[in-house]
């Protein structure tokens, strides 16, 4: 079966003109500028199914948001190819735009002095979206999205958690089969993230919908996406599963133990001791090399225990670790060191 997202070797170039400083470099630029090329996205292939929720994640600049913009159209590509639904985004955006739905946390497609429920009646008619069906779609959106409260007030007036759901209401509106979201939780509060989050779980449970993800939000992926995509400098370093991402590349997990009495000496053989207050400690160790049901078991033997507990790294420091260490190479390959680390 053809997947529904495919990217082959996609390459997106800036030509950015370095500025000379003073009166004499400012002419100098005007008469014989000087530029060079960034390359934003560099021979990026990956190809996304039907139904798929894959988060795209890369640090600032690492080429995220461009690769959307091209596969929602907005941008040409400088070389290479894309196709989404069988279609190429910048050739046939008129048929192209009413199969995909898009949400740009930075930006909305909502009029500023209308209420939001004319921005959708406008989207009904520009779409073409036929009357019953909008209704239903509407009414089942609000409900999840907790709209009600809000859809007769101007989008000047809305907080920008309303905003963002009414904006992901927007982009679903027409049935579109692909989900385009960029940083779609950026700035918002806790409850806000998790109403998010549902209504993103509920259209592609419900409607199969496919959804490509950008955030810097990795409580997003952990919620959301079994299937992770990260970009550096422009290149894909790593395509597959998030479990297999985090069992590869996580920290030293924790131990966490809270002893029932004093003791003096509580050092370990296998762990380190990070820190210790009072009667509560906090050790590191590598859980591939080390079992931590047998540091339990040492623990036991020895010690009276009140109460303890295994950490697992934060998805955030597994990733953080990936791009300071450089653990990843483009085109999926480890770092030779990094190999050597992650065998048992």
């Amino acid at each position: 079966m053809e997947p529904i997202i495919r990217v082959s070797n996609l390459q997106k170039t800036y030509r950015v003109i370095e500025r000379r400083r003073g009166i004499s470099g400012a002419f100098r630029n005007l008469f014989a500028a000087h530029f060079r090329e960034v390359r934003a996205v560099d021979g990026v292939s990956f190809n996304i199914e039907t139904g798929e929720i894959v988060g795209y994640l890369g640090p600032n600049g690492a080429g995220k948001s461009t690769t959307l913009k091209i596969l929602t159209g907005l941008l040409v590509p400088t070389t290479g190819d894309a196709a989404v639904l069988g279609m190429r985004p910048w050739k046939e955006r008129e048929r192209y735009v009413s199969q995909i739905g898009a949400v740009f946390g930075q930006r909305t497609t909502l009029y500023w002095d209308l209420p939001v429920l004319d921005t959708f009646e406008m989207l009904q008619a520009m779409y073409g979206v036929p009357l019953e069906r909008y209704k239903s779609n509407l009414a089942d959106f609000s409900r999840i999205l907790e709209m009600d409260e809000f859809i007769h007030t101007p989008v000047r007036s809305l907080s920008l958690g309303q905003r963002m759901r009414a904006d992901l209401c927007a982009a679903l509106l027409h049935e579109p089969r692909i989900l385009f979201l960029d940083e779609p939780t950026i700035g918002l509060d806790v409850v806000a993230k998790e109403r998010i989050r549902r209504f993103i779980q509920y259209v592609n449970a419900q409607r199969d919908m496919t959804v490509l993800l950008t955030t810097h939000d990795l409580s997003d992926v952990e919620k959301l996406c079994q299937r992770v995509l990260i970009l550096d400098h422009g290149q894909l370093l790593y395509d597959g599963g998030l479990g297999e991402l985090t069992e590869r590349y996580e920290a030293d997990n924790q131990l966490v133990v809270t002893f029932a009495d004093d003791y003096t000496d509580i050092l370990l053989d296998q762990a380190v001791l990070v820190r210790q207050e009072d009667r509560r400690a906090v050790y590191r160790f590598n859980s591939r090399q080390v079992n931590g049901s047998e540091l339990v078991k040492q623990l036991l033997e020895r010690f009276h225990l009140a109460d303890f507990e295994i950490q697992r790294p934060q998805l955030e420091d597994t990733i953080r670790r990936i791009y300071e260490q450089r653990l990843l190479l483009p085109n999926g390959r480890q770092h030779p060191v990094a190999s050597e680390e992650a065998s048992p």
